[in-house]
């Protein structure tokens, strides 16, 4: 038997970190980002109910009809995206490609059903690496102006699937934009703006003013171990890739669970 086929899923299993369906949604960002974690386990006096995600926040907090209430006032159960899935720690880690091919995700359940786990693509990609160049795992990759207003880009990554945009200004890359900046930024807006003031002022917040730069960027003869590397180390969920110094695509963990 390959060395492959003997570990299990409690051998790259991490600890499940979780948020009650009760708590507020600020407490839920919070966490995540004091954690670096994508998505959280949700409960409700201590049974697993689903997840709740950044870009689910972000999507909260951006409603109109939200703009004058502050996320300490709205609840996680108002974010909770029902649709997870599950595994047991002695079954093979085979059974975790498929799984996080579709979900961002996986619940370790022991055999009473209690919560013992979670396994994200970063506990896998730690054990399996694809083969191949990173050509082979690069994809498409965005650009927005960093004069573009953050309403506008909110509303590309809701329109189109986009979860991060590469930002430009005068053709030289600044940074990069992605869900996380977008709800970070807007729970901050949300505790420093009076709520009478947040509609207005929420339409002028700039791309520039909710980047995140320097650009971390790796060059395409870089082999896939290294992008891997990289993400983990700074605990990053994609890696811009450039041919000789121009941007030429971007590697997310998802399409490197994609090729496995």
């Amino acid at each position: 038997m390959s060395e492959r086929f003997r570990i299990q899923v409690k051998d790259v299993m991490s600890k499940p970190l979780t948020i009650a369906k009760s708590a507020v949604i600020s407490e839920a960002l919070g966490k995540m980002l004091d954690e670096g974690v994508d998505p959280l386990i949700v409960t409700n006096n201590g049974t697993v109910i689903g997840t709740t995600s950044r870009a689910a926040l972000a999507e909260i907090l951006g409603r109109k009809r939200n703009s004058v209430i502050s996320a300490r006032s709205i609840h996680v159960a108002n974010a909770v995206e029902e649709d997870f899935t599950s595994a047991y720690p002695d079954q093979s880690i085979d059974i975790l490609v498929p799984l996080l091919q579709r979900y961002k995700l996986v619940v370790v359940l022991d055999n009473e059903h209690r919560l013992i786990g979670q396994v994200c693509s970063g506990d896998l990609l730690k054990v399996l690496r694809p083969a191949g160049e990173v050509e082979d795992v690069m994809e498409p990759v965005y650009t927005i102006q960093s004069e573009e207003r953050a309403v506008h880009l909110r509303r590309r990554m809701l329109d189109d699937g986009i979860s991060k945009f590469i930002v430009n200004e005068n053709d030289e890359i600044l940074g990069i934009v992605t869900e996380t900046d977008v709800a970070r930024a807007m729970f901050s807006f949300k505790e420093v703006v009076e709520e009478k003031h947040q509609d207005h002022r929420i339409r002028n917040l700039l791309v520039r003013d909710i980047m995140s730069a320097p650009l971390i960027s790796l060059e395409q003869t870089a082999g896939i171990s290294h992008v891997i590397d990289l993400m983990l180390k700074k605990n990053i969920s994609a890696v811009p890739i450039t041919n000789n110094g121009k941007l030429a695509g971007i590697v997310t963990r998802s399409a490197l669970i994609q090729a496995l």
